[in-house]
């Protein structure tokens, strides 16, 4: 006799739910941050663009990794649908300070996910999240960075701004 058997779920059905929005935020953050580099682009802001077109697949691959520890747990990875991404900025520092916010709220929401794993004794959950935590981090400070040129480089013109944005 052949048996299948499927792989246990190891992580908490209330934090798999949380994990399944937390796909759905970071492919919204892909769809903005595409946006946003159409934006600089069309404006042949090259570092902006770069920077964008880099951060848009990275969000890409963010939702991915939890697409996969989903389903590699014994969980049941949901794709989401993408709506309402803004394609019209009024400035390139309004963009980075979108970023930020956005960026933001993704910790945030990452925060809150490793928070219930901790309650819920979701163990793998709670590893599997710290990468994200540390990555989280560095995605403000970079942001934060950037804003600061804009201020430090105050009434100088937006490409020379854009010059100074590294797009690593």
């Amino acid at each position: 006799m052949n048996t299948i058997i499927r792989k246990q779920i190891s992580i908490h059905p209330e934090v798999m739910d949380l994990l399944n929005k937390q796909i759905a935020m970071e492919m919204h953050a892909s769809a903005a941050y595409l946006a946003m580099a159409s934006w600089c682009d069309q404006r042949e802001l090259l570092n902006s663009k770069e920077l964008f077109y880099k951060q848009a697949e990275e969000e890409r691959e963010h939702a991915m990794k939890f697409f996969t520890f989903i389903n590699d747990n014994g969980g049941a990875a949901i794709s989401p649908s993408i709506d309402s991404v803004n394609n019209d900025f009024e400035s390139l520092k309004a963009i980075y300070e979108k970023s930020l916010d956005q960026e933001i709220a993704v910790s945030d929401s990452i925060k809150k996910i490793f928070k219930k794993a901790r309650t819920e004794d979701d163990f793998v959950t709670e590893v599997f999240l710290q990468w994200f935590i540390t990555e989280q981090a560095e995605e403000e400070d970079k942001f934060r960075s950037i804003i600061d040129i804009f201020d430090l480089m105050e009434g100088m013109p937006l490409k020379m701004i854009d010059e100074r944005i590294p797009t690593e």
